[in-house]
């Protein structure tokens, strides 16, 4: 785990370094930052990696060498275009792909983990859809968690939710801590330090359900459909969704 001085440090840099590994419609202001936009860019991704579904938590998923889709021609390069374009100038991570760390050397199946690349799909996504310098981007989901969970200043794209008390809309980001975090409580935040994570975007929903989409689910990008009940309040999934992330849209 990477100490919280040097990650706080590298987003620091100035805004036009920031957009250095951006497209100029990314940030040029073309068209407005809407969740039409960052929902279809999600869905997009979504379609590219095969219309994924995973509703069993990974049950039955065995990672291989052979069959990862995040280590497949085609695919392990996108996932370097999503490590490039959602990181700011100056981030290492930049460098990395679905399979090579920063020296273009492959890394073994058993160091996936420290790799993981799930921070760097929903940065992508926010980049392409239009947020501008303003959001957060960040290699690990702790960072615009905390960033969320943190007093409202102008600028600010991200206001952190209770699940037990706001419905999750198209475009906001769900999260949930893992590994030793798992016991975190939306009552936590912020915290003073990284934490393992894993957010993905809303993309749709219906009765008892919201639909959402996420980058390395089973190393891939991935759809799940989580439980919600008649207010649309996410309730009795294995996961501990401790914090909404509600995007503050320039339109909706």
């Amino acid at each position: 785990m990477r100490a919280w001085a040097a990650v706080s440090g590298v987003f620091l840099l100035a805004s036009c370094a920031a957009e250095n590994h951006a497209p100029p419609f990314a940030n040029g202001g073309y068209e407005p930052f809407t969740r039409s936009a960052a929902v279809a860019v999600a869905l997009r991704e979504w379609r590219l990696w095969g219309n994924r579904v995973d509703d069993r938590d990974g049950a039955g998923y065995v990672q291989h060498a052979a069959t990862m889709a995040e280590r497949q021609q085609g695919l392990w390069q996108r996932v370097g275009e999503y490590w490039w374009e959602g990181m700011n100038a100056g981030e290492p991570d930049a460098r990395w792909t679905g399979k090579h760390d920063g020296d273009g050397k492959v890394f073994p199946v058993h160091k996936n983990g420290d790799y993981a690349w799930s921070a760097a799909f929903i940065s992508y996504v926010m980049r392409i859809a239009g947020a501008g310098p303003d959001f957060p981007y960040a290699p690990d989901h702790s960072y615009y968690i905390n960033d969320a969970a943190r007093p409202y200043h102008p600028g600010k794209l991200l206001i952190a939710e209770n699940p037990k008390a706001y419905a999750p809309r198209l475009g906001d980001l769900v999260c949930f801590p893992r590994g030793w975090a798992h016991a975190l409580t939306f009552t936590d935040l912020p915290t003073s330090y990284v934490f393992p994570a894993h957010c993905s975007i809303v993309t749709g929903g219906g009765p008892g359900m919201v639909e959402v989409v996420g980058g390395n689910v089973d190393d891939a990008v991935t759809m799940e459909h989580l439980r919600a009940n008649a207010q649309g309040l996410l309730a009795g999934n294995q996961e501990n969704w401790f914090v909404v992330l509600r995007v503050l849209y320039t339109r909706n």
